[in-house]
């Protein structure tokens, strides 16, 4: 059992959940078809976060062309690359299902305004900003590898 606890560990990330149920996002989503790769970008409210430790989801709510959209993201998929907060939401409840029921203005969240709110979404800034350049810095280094290892097979 602690084997599963340490791998779980290991497959978290830092700072992977800075926005909570309410807040408008834009999820990041890596999408593989065939041999290319691209980023499909997912907007929409958090309406619930699920479980704990590695397993952790959430949930995505859109509107699109009418008819509402829920798509279940998990928190610290290799697949995920960035998740931007858009609004920070006025909330008092953990789980939003009540959205579903809801039409035009009803479906509405309020939104949450003032320093509290330019925290949290400078801090999301700060910490996809943070990520991208580590990114950077490992695919440079990877490409500076393939070149020694070019010229030592030369």
């Amino acid at each position: 059992m602690d084997l599963i606890k340490t791998i779980e560990e290991q497959q978290k990330k830092e700072n992977a959940l800075l926005f909570q149920v309410g807040d408008t996002v834009k999820v990041h989503f890596e999408i593989i078809e065939g041999k290319t790769k691209r980023i499909q970008i997912y907007e929409g409210v958090v309406i619930c976060i699920k479980n704990s430790g590695a397993r952790k989801t959430f949930t995505v709510r859109k509107i699109s062309y009418g008819v509402g959209v829920e798509r279940v993201f998990p928190v610290y998929s290799p697949r995920v690359v960035a998740v931007e907060i858009v609004k920070t939401g006025k909330v008092r409840r953990s789980k939003l299902y009540y959205i579903r029921d809801k039409v035009g203005k009803g479906g509405r969240i309020k939104e949450l305004l003032g320093p509290k709110a330019n925290a949290r979404i400078a801090a999301n800034r700060a910490a996809i900003n943070a990520a991208r350049n580590t990114e950077k810095e490992i695919h440079e280094e990877q490409v500076a590898a393939k070149q020694v290892a070019a010229k030592q097979a030369e």
